[in-house]
């Protein structure tokens, strides 16, 4: 039996930050109510005195919640009281423990802290099943040592063995080099992410921004000529640019993947450093991802399809294995991980009649725009025109992309959106399978097939659109048997 333990006193701290954050709205209303220069009545301070009473109570909360949230471990299950207002426990048997994931946050680091993510087996909820939010790193291996130890002993009071302990054994599978990490970091394509991100914060502030003042500035800068202008986007995209660069190295910085035992941990994180435990018998299926520039150069991206994470955690979705890798590589590195897949398959490829159906879909798409083009803009809506070659040319590429294999109990998908992707899934992991024929694909005698294998709290679903129906009804009937 151990002593009830409380989390350190940081988490006080981190609740707080985390209240404070969802107030951000309301806060943001409150001050442009209350920011009058002359204050005349007693009403006039009442915004003022709302933000600050609501700080202090969830400053109040937080250290509430701090106080009242306790753990130990005691047979064979790991117990914790926590509420408010109300004391709730909860109680998880080591054997339903599927994995421990650590990270180490801004606050964490200082102070030796990790935060403990706790995933179960059968936990279909949006969130962890637990979390200790700050603790020691001793204090977290030891919760890891023990829920193993447990479950080694378990296994060993159903089997007959030799009484000889067994070390465990690490593997190093990956680790990322600076140069790996400078291609994919400049590849990511997050600068368009970045740029989003700024229009939707400059979004948000529109009446504290003097728009009519810069935009007074843009029109003289646009009678300096086009010139000018072209200067300043190539110089905002190219610092977007950077910038994503410099947070892809920070995420990905010192990258690892380990085999340890049955598990995968992998490893990452300059100013956030996170590690991810993915038992073997939880993944789901295994997806290689190439895009454009990526693939010129001849790199890829693996991720695991995995029956864990939560939705609040939107990189536990789908795990990257291997982040940057050169395509001829992976086959070898998979092999050797998941002895149960077949990486080194030969497609069956779309026929040659589902050509027309990729190229109309994506000009169907780009239509509306070309006309708004025209219409609008006549005649340098001419222009738009070069959207319909574009089309053409991305319809050609998802048509050459698609492709699909059947091994005895395996299913590859193949297929493209703007990223190649190549998905291989076991036969008892596909939830479910989707079979559509269209009135256009009837015609043909084409026929799309939907395979989805349970990731996160969701799906992952591979979509290969306009095959020969009779390949499409043999991957249908292969899964109903």
């Amino acid at each position: 039996m151990s002593n009830y333990k409380r989390l350190h006193p940081v988490t006080a701290i981190s609740n707080f930050l985390k209240e404070l954050k969802q107030l951000i709205a309301p806060f943001i209303v409150f001050f442009i109510i209350g920011r009058r220069d002359q204050k005349e009545n007693f009403w006039d301070y009442a915004p003022m005195l709302i933000m600050t009473i609501m700080i202090i109570y969830v400053l109040i909360s937080g250290i509430v919640k701090w106080l009242r949230f306790t753990y130990r471990l005691e047979e064979g299950e790991l117990r914790i009281e926590h509420g408010l207002f109300v004391k709730k426990k909860r109680y998880i048997p080591f054997e339903r423990i599927q994995s421990l994931n650590f990270s180490e946050g801004i606050l964490h680091r200082p102070f030796g802290l990790v935060k403990v993510s706790i995933e179960t087996a059968g936990n279909s909820s949006m969130e962890a099943e637990a979390e200790l939010t700050a603790i020691t790193k001793m204090a977290a291996e030891e919760i890891q040592q023990t829920i193993a130890a447990a479950k080694k002993s378990a296994k060993k009071a159903g089997e007959e063995k030799d009484a000889i302990e067994i070390q465990d054994q690490e593997k190093m599978i990956y680790q990322i080099s600076n140069r790996e990490m400078f291609v994919m970091a400049s590849t990511s394509g997050g600068a368009g992410v970045i740029l989003s991100a700024l229009l939707a914060f400059f979004s948000q502030f529109n009446e504290m921004i003097p728009y009519e003042k810069i935009f007074n500035e843009v029109s003289h800068i646009v009678e300096s000529g086009v010139f000018l202008i072209s200067l300043i986007v190539v110089i905002i995209l190219l610092a977007a640019w950077i910038c994503s660069i410099i947070v892809t190295m920070l995420r990905f910085h010192g990258f690892t993947a380990k085999e340890i035992e049955d598990n995968l941990v992998i490893t990452r994180g300059l100013l956030e450093r996170r590690q991810t435990t993915i038992p073997l018998h939880r993944i789901q299926a295994i997806r290689i991802s190439e895009n454009p520039l990526r693939q010129l150069f001849g790199y890829a991206t693996v991720y695991i399809e995995s029956a864990g994470g939560t939705l609040t955690d939107k990189e536990s979705l789908s795990v990257i294995l291997l982040p940057m890798i050169k395509k001829n590589k992976t086959l070898e590195i998979l092999g050797d991980i998941l002895k149960g897949y077949q990486f080194d398959v030969a497609f069956h490829q779309a026929p040659i009649r589902a050509k027309r159906g990729y190229i109309i879909r994506e000009m169907l798409k780009s239509l509306p725009i070309v006309i708004g083009l025209l219409i609008l803009f006549w005649p340098y809506g001419l222009l738009g025109s070069l959207l319909v070659a574009i089309s053409i040319i991305y319809g050609r590429s998802r048509f050459r992309t698609a492709g699909w294999n059947l091994e005895e109990n395996q299913l590859t998908l193949r297929y493209r959106g703007i990223v190649k992707h190549t998905m291989f899934m076991r036969k008892n992991r596909v939830q479910s399978m989707v079979y559509k024929e269209s009135w256009f694909q009837r015609k043909l005698k084409l026929a799309s097939i939907f395979s989805t294998v349970k990731s996160a709290s969701t799906g992952k679903t591979a979509k290969v659109y306009h095959l020969d129906v009779k390949d499409v009804e043999t991957i249908y009937q292969w899964y109903k048997q």
